[in-house]
C-alpha cells in the first residue's frame, strides 16, 4: 500500500461519492487481500482497490492494534499500527448488511545504513537499487565529517540490489563483496536483510474429512520455541471476506479443525487461515472451495460440473479457475504461417530480414489449434502479441546502431480497431478464440495502453492526449525508465499517452473493453503497466468487472509487465485492477541460481520475498524466457553470460546455437522448477523444445514443429509434456502452499501441500547425482514417496527420506 498511487483515483472517486447507495448492497464477490504494514508508519488504501462494488458506505469499527481514518468523500484508509505492535489483525467494516473483514499483517522495520568512502569530494551522491526503482536522485545521501557519504533506509527482509551514483556515474559498493551481473554488461552489489525474528512458524494442512452436510479441514501449527499454548484468539481465519466463528474451530493442542457448515458448502469459495502469536505470524494458508470441498479433489470436480449433460450428450469440463492455467505466449508473426496470401515483408534496404515480417498469422495458430497441437502440449491458455494493425514501413530504433525495424511484434499499432491485415481480419481473431474455447483453451490479448505510433488517428487527432516529448532542461523524454518512468517515451515516432487527460482516459479503456466484447477473449497482457498512471488499470478493470465479469460470471484475467521494485509490482496488483503481473525479480533470481554457483537458499529466500508480498496462493506469471529476454537455453550452452555483455550484438552477427547436449537438461530442470511452484507457469514459444536466441529479435525467432526439430528437441519435448501433464492432474501444485525443505548449493527441495496430497519436489543442478536427506513431521505420518514420472515407490524410514536425484536432473514424489 502506498500513498503516492491514490492522487489519480480521487476525480474517479469523487464522481462515485455523489450517488446515494442503495439501501441493499450486493455481498462482496472479491476476496480482499492481506495487506502490510510497517509498525509506526501511516500508509494507506483505496477501497475500490480492494473490491468491487456500485457504491462504497462503508463504516470502520475501532482496532485495538491499528488506527483507522476513513475519508467518506475520496474512500481512503489510512492506517497506522502501533509502533509496539507485530502480528496479524483484522479490521472490521460494515458495507450493506453485513460485516466484512481486511486481514492486516504489521510488520516492525529496522533502518539499514548505506555508506561510501570517496578519493575526492563529490557534487552529488546517491544510492539507487531495487528498493527505490533504481531512481538515480530520489535518496541521496549526506556527507560525514570522516569523509564518507551516508543515508539509512527502512528496509523489509529481502534480497535487495544496488548501486551508487557519484556525479551522474554508475560504481558498485567498494566495501560490498557480494556482487551480480546486472544484465547490462556490469555488476550491482547485494545486501540481503534478514528477519528480525530468527524463530519460524508453520501452519500445515492435514488433509479434510466429508460428512453429511459438513467438511472439517485440519490443519497443525509448528512452532520452533513455542512456549504458550495455542488458543482461539491465536487464529484468523475466513471464509470469503467474513470470519470463521469460534464455534467452527476445534483446537486439539495445536491441532486446529474448521469445520463448514451445510450454508457453508454452497458454490465457489475461499477459506483462509493463519496463526499468530507473540508477534509471529505463519504464513496464510488459502484452501479454494467448490460445493464445500477442496479444489482438485474428486468431489470438487464433480461439484464444478452442471446438472445432467449438454445437448450433445456431454458432460461439460470443470469450472475453469485461474489457478488451473497453464499459459502459453507466442508471437503471432514468427509461430505458423497459415495463409500465404497476405504475406507482405517491407521492403527497403537498410533492413534486415530478423526485423522483418515472416508471414506469421492467425490462420497459422488456427492451424495448430484444429491439429491439436496446443491439446497435445498440455497448455490451457495462449497469450498473443498485439493484433491490432501496424504501420507499412519500417523505423530506425534511437539508440546505436540505429538498426531499422518493421511493427511484426505488433507494439506499434496505427489503429484501435482494425486486425493487422498481415494477420488476418476481425472475424478470423474471433473465430480463433472459439475453437480455442472449444477445446476449453483461454485466450488473453497483448493490450498496449502506454503508446501508438506517430500514425495513429489518435495522436493525428488529439496531440493533447500525449505526453511533452522535449523535456524543460532540453533532454528528449527518451527511455527514462525510471526517473520519468510515467511520461517517459519508448522512441520518437511512439508517443506516450497522458492520462490526466479525461478523453483519453475514457477513450482508451473503453477501447480495451470493446476488444473482449468483439472477439469474447478471456482477459489481457498489457504491456509497460509501470509507465501507465495506476488510474487507468483502475478505470479499465472497474469497467471489465461491470460490463463483463459480473454480469456474465466471466472471470476475467489481467496480468501485466513491470520491472521494478516489489513496491511498484504490488502497486498494480489488486482488486481494483490487475490480477498479477510476471515476477521478473523472482525470475531473475532464480536464473542466476540455476546457471551459476550461487546457492539455492538464495532462491528459496526470493520464493518467500514473493509470498510475502502476493501471497502463496497467487497468479503472478512465472517465466523461463520471454520476447524481451535472452533465450534461457543461450545462458545454459555457454553462448552468452549472466552479464549479456555483447548479447545485443550476437543476435545480429553470430546467432548462438545450442551445442551441449546437457544444456537440453539444464532447461528441463529449470522447465520442472517453473511447473511446480505457485502462480501462473508461462512458456514461451520454444521454451517446449529448448528454442536458443540472444536478444530481440534473436529471440523471436521462427518457430519449429515435428520434423523440424532434432533428436534433441524432441526428447526435450516429450520431457516437457510430461511435466505440463503432472502440473495439470496434481492439485497440489496449482493450489498448494509451498514450504522449503532442503537447499545447498547443487540441490533444492520443496513441499508442494493442499488438502488432497502432499508433493515433493528436488532439484539438482550439478553434473552428478546428489543424494540428500529430507526429514518430515511426525504427524504426517508419511511411510512412502512414490516418483509420480516413473511410479517407483521409495520407503520412508522414521519419517526420514533418503533420496538420489539424478545429474542435472529431478524427482517429483507424491508423499503418503
Amino acid at each position: 500500500m502506498s500513498f503516492r498511487f491514490i492522487l489519480f483515483a480521487l476525480p474517479l472517486l469523487f464522481v462515485a461519492a455523489c450517488v446515494a447507495p442503495p439501501a441493499q448492497v450486493p455481498y462482496l464477490r472479491d476476496i480482499i487481500p492481506l495487506q502490510t504494514l510497517v509498525a509506526g508508519k501511516p500508509d494507506s488504501l483505496l477501497l475500490s482497490d480492494l473490491f468491487y462494488a456500485e457504491t462504497y458506505a462503508a463504516e470502520f469499527e475501532p482496532n485495538s492494534y491499528i488506527n483507522i481514518q476513513y475519508d467518506s468523500t475520496s474512500r481512503v484508509v489510512v492506517l497506522l499500527a502501533r509502533s509496539d505492535y507485530e502480528g496479524l489483525t483484522l479490521l472490521s467494516f460494515r458495507h450493506g448488511s453485513a460485516v466484512y473483514k481486511i486481514p492486516v499483517q504489521t510488520r516492525r522495520v529496522a533502518l539499514q545504513t548505506f555508506s561510501v568512502k570517496l578519493n575526492g569530494a563529490a557534487k552529488t551522491v546517491s544510492v539507487m537499487g531495487s528498493f527505490n526503482n533504481w531512481n538515480r536522485s530520489s535518496s541521496p545521501m549526506t556527507p560525514t565529517n570522516d569523509g564518507r557519504y551516508e543515508i539509512s533506509v527502512p528496509l523489509d527482509v529481502g534480497r535487495y540490489e544496488y548501486k551508487f551514483v557519484v556525479d551522474g556515474k554508475e560504481m558498485i559498493d567498494p566495501s560490498n563483496p557480494d556482487k551480480v551481473p546486472n544484465g547490462f554488461g556490469d555488476f550491482n552489489s547485494v545486501l540481503v536483510v534478514q528477519p528480525r525474528l530468527r524463530e519460524t512458524a508453520f501452519l500445515h494442512i492435514d488433509g479434510c474429512k466429508f460428512r453429511s452436510g459438513e467438511t472439517e479441514i485440519e490443519f497443525v501449527y509448528e512452532r520452533d520455541k513455542q512456549t504458550k499454548r495455542l488458543t482461539s484468539s491465536n487464529i484468523v481465519a475466513l471464509l470469503d471476506n467474513q470470519s470463521i466463528p469460534d464455534q467452527q474451530l476445534k483446537l486439539i493442542d495445536n491441532r486446529v479443525v474448521v469445520r463448514l457448515k451445510a450454508d457453508n458448502l454452497v458454490g465457489e469459495k475461499t477459506m483462509r487461515i493463519a496463526v499468530t502469536q507473540d508477534g509471529l505470524t505463519t504464513p496464510m494458508q488459502t484452501v479454494h472451495l467448490s460445493g464445500g470441498r477442496p479444489l482438485g479433489s474428486v468431489q470438487s470436480q464433480n461439484a464444478q460440473r452442471p446438472v445432467g449433460a449438454t445437448p450433445t450428450g456431454v458432460i461439460t469440463p470443470p469450472v475453469f479457475n485461474w489457478h488451473d492455467a497453464v499459459m502459453y505466449s507466442l508471437m503471432i508473426d514468427r509461430f505458423h504461417n497459415g495463409d500465404t496470401t497476405n504475406d507482405k515483408p517491407v521492403v527497403q534496404d537498410s533492413l534486415m530480414q530478423p526485423a522483418n515480417y515472416y508471414g506469421g498469422d492467425l490462420a497459422g495458430v488456427i492451424k495448430k489449434i484444429e491439429e491439436g497441437y496446443f491439446d497435445s502440449l498440455g497448455v490451457n491458455v495462449l497469450w498473443l502479441s498485439p493484433v491490432n494493425q501496424n504501420p507499412d514501413k519500417a523505423y530506425r530504433e534511437y539508440p546505436p546502431p540505429h538498426r531499422y525495424y518493421t511493427g511484426y511484434h505488433g507494439y506499434w499499432s496505427v489503429d484501435p480497431e482494425k486486425v493487422d491485415a498481415r494477420f488476418g481480419d476481425m472475424p478470423l481473431l474471433k473465430q480463433l478464440v472459439a475453437k480455442a474455447h472449444l477445446r476449453n483453451i483461454k485466450v488473453i490479448l497483448d493490450f498496449v495502453a502506454h503508446h501508438v505510433h506517430e500514425e495513429h488517428p489518435f495522436f493525428k487527432a488529439h496531440p493533447n492526449w500525449f505526453g511533452t516529448y522535449n523535456l524543460p532542461d532540453g533532454r528528449k523524454n527518451l527511455r527514462l525508465w525510471d526517473d520519468y518512468r510515467l511520461t517517459t517515451w519508448f522512441e520518437p515516432y511512439l508517443p506516450t499517452f497522458d492520462y490526466t487527460n479525461a478523453d483519453a482516459l475514457d477513450t482508451m479503456t473503453q477501447n480495451a473493453l470493446w476488444w473482449l466484447k468483439q472477439t469474447d477473449a478471456d482477459g489481457f497482457r498489457h504491456d509497460a503497466v509501470k509507465h501507465v498512471p495506476n488510474l487507468f488499470w483502475q478505470t479499465l478493470t472497474r469497467k471489465l468487472k461491470r460490463t463483463i465479469a459480473y454480469p456474465q460470471k466471466k472471470p476475467i484475467y489481467q496480468i501485466g509487465e513491470t520491472f521494478g521494485s516489489y513496491d511498484l509490482v504490488k502497486s498494480y496488483v489488486n482488486n481494483g485492477q490487475l490480477n498479477a503481473q510476471f515476477n521478473f525479480n523472482l525470475f531473475y533470481t532464480a536464473r542466476r541460481v540455476f546457471l551459476s554457483d550461487a546457492h539455492f537458499s538464495e532462491l528459496s529466500a526470493e520464493l518467500q520475498k514473493t509470498f510475502d508480498t502476493y501471497g502463496m496462493s497467487n497468479l503472478m506469471g512465472n517465466i523461463m524466457d520471454s520476447h524481451d529476454q535472452v533465450r534461457y537455453i543461450a545462458f545454459a550452452d555457454g553462448d552468452i553470460g549472466l552479464d549479456e555483455k555483447n548479447a545485443s550484438e550476437l543476435a545480429w552477427t553470430n546467432p548462438p546455437t545450442v551445442n551441449n547436449e546437457n544444456s537440453y537438461a539444464k532447461a528441463r530442470l529449470y522447465l520442472a522448477y517453473l511447473l511446480t511452484i505457485p502462480g501462473v507457469p508461462t512458456l514461451y514459444y520454444g521454451d517446449e523444445f529448448g528454442m536458443t536466441g540472444s536478444v530481440d529479435p534473436d529471440n523471436r525467432r521462427p518457430m519449429r514443429f515435428g520434423k523440424g526439430l532434432s533428436p534433441q528437441e524432441q526428447t526435450m519435448l516429450m520431457g516437457v509434456v510430461q511435466l505440463i501433464k503432472l502440473r495439470r492432474t496434481s492439485s497440489a501444485l496449482r493450489y498448494g502452499d509451498f514450504r522449503t525443505l532442503f537447499a545447498n548449493e547443487t540441490c533444492f527441495a520443496y513441499l508442494r501441500s493442499d488438502p488432497n496430497e502432499r508433493v515433493l519436489i528436488a532439484l539438482n543442478k550439478s553434473n552428478a547425482p546428489q543424494t540428500i536427506s529430507v526429514d518430515f513431521p511426525k504427524f504426517y505420518q508419511a511411510k512412502t514417496a512414490k516418483n509420480l514420472l516413473t511410479s517407483q515407490t521409495v520407503m520412508l524410514s522414521d519419517d526420514n527420506l533418503s533420496l538420489v536425484i539424478p545429474a542435472t536432473g529431478f524427482v517429483v514424489l507424491k508423499i503418503e
